[in-house]
């Protein structure tokens, strides 16, 4: 790790800066400057003025995604501070552009009320074809997206939310194919209420899932369980079935899945051990896992899947997001929905299906393959009526 950290910061500061703009038309002489700018520029200002979807058609809009954070839940670190999630915001950036082609712009915005970043973003956000928000904190960026998608008319997407269900979706429908399991049967024990912990147990719900325990650092979420935020009061409804209340080990006894969305090193190989046949095991938490691959594997885990890309099964949101805002803002589409969603996540099953076994329940995030049948899964899908 010091060895990465040292090359990391050589880099960065090398680059300042991972991302840059670039022109679209030469500036070379004096009629290009006046089809460009003024006064050629003003004939479709007028043309926006009098019809607002030319925006889409005679700007770059149709193409640009803002990925905007308050700094509060960056990576591992936590609430680091806006400036401090830059990085994080360029890197994403490079990503969409690099795997998706789309123009991406970070936005750091130094505060932590929802009502003011719900402002903020709905009043810049004639500039861009979608939003992209990244690492905000739980609970507050349930209510930030929510109230952005009733008062936007372009996509809201949450990539810690929604990002990490499609790919979780897909890996946990392929293991548990292997393991010759059903979701529908299947019972998925998910240490990590926060962002993306719940987003991905409401997306296995919707996948057919029937039997999720959500656990906090209170312990197993339950009916009538005091002292729940509204969002965890909410999912005590739609979980744990059989109300459950004991400790993380207690809930692993006959439990097919194991999704670590919370902390390093909080799995042991007793909680492995304790699962019924074939546990499948997705610790996640970056940058230090629940439990490391090896001691999992060690512990009899069926099939284990991190974030790292140093182990097979990498989780990683990049098969996701790039494609998907390809595929909506190719569409136009105006909203994110579940159906283009599930669309993305059985496009990564598809892609795995002539290799898929233990060390490959999912593609590479490098293959331009992956995004682009991604990209045409949530166009399609958001073009059907």
């Amino acid at each position: 790790m010091d060895e990465l950290k040292n090359k990391a910061l050589d880099k960065h500061y090398e680059w300042k800066g991972k991302i840059k703009t670039a022109i679209n038309f030469s500036i070379d002489n004096k009629e290009e400057l006046a089809i460009g700018y003024t006064p050629g520029v003003a004939y479709p200002c007028l043309e926006i003025q009098k019809d607002y979807s030319k925006s889409f058609e005679l700007t770059r809009r149709w193409n640009t995604v803002a990925v905007i954070t308050d700094g509060t839940a960056v990576l591992g670190l936590g609430d680091i501070g806006p400036e401090a999630g830059m990085p994080v915001m360029e890197g994403k950036c490079a990503l969409f552009k690099r795997f998706g082609n789309v123009d991406a712009i970070p936005i750091c915005i130094r505060s932590k009320d929802v009502d003011e970043l719900v402002r903020t973003i709905y009043l810049i956000s004639g500039s861009f074809g979608g939003i992209n928000l990244e690492d905000i904190s739980a609970p507050r960026c349930f209510i930030i997206e929510e109230k952005l998608k009733h008062i936007c008319d372009i996509p809201i997407f949450h990539d810690d939310q929604h990002g990490t269900a499609i790919v979780i979706g897909a890996a946990t429908l392929n293991a548990l194919k292997l393991a010759n399991k059903n979701i529908n049967d299947a019972k998925i024990v998910i240490n990590g209420a926060g962002a993306a912990g719940i987003a991905v147990g409401r997306f296995l719900l919707e996948l057919g899932a029937s039997n999720i325990i959500w656990f906090d650092k209170n312990g197993a979420i339950f009916r009538g369980k005091e002292g729940l935020n509204g969002i965890k009061n909410e999912i005590q409804h739609i979980s744990n079935p059989n109300n459950e209340k004991g400790t993380l080990l207690d809930a692993v006894k006959d439990a097919d899945v194991l999704i670590g969305l919370s902390a390093a090193n909080v799995f042991n190989k007793q909680i492995i051990q304790a699962m019924t046949d074939k546990p499948i095991v997705f610790p996640c938490a970056n940058p230090i896992p629940e439990i490391s691959y090896e001691d999992a594997k060690n512990a009899g885990a069926f099939i284990v899947g991190t974030g790292s890309s140093l182990y097979p099964n990498q989780i990683n949101n990049l098969l996701a997001f790039p494609g998907v805002f390809r595929g909506t803002l190719d569409a136009r589409a105006k909203d994110i929905t579940l159906k283009m969603k599930k669309a993305a996540c059985y496009a990564l099953i598809e892609l795995t299906k002539d290799y898929l076994d233990c060390e490959h329940i999912l593609p590479s995030a490098l293959d331009d393959k992956v995004h682009q049948k991604v990209a045409k899964a949530v166009y399609d899908a958001a073009l059907e009526r």
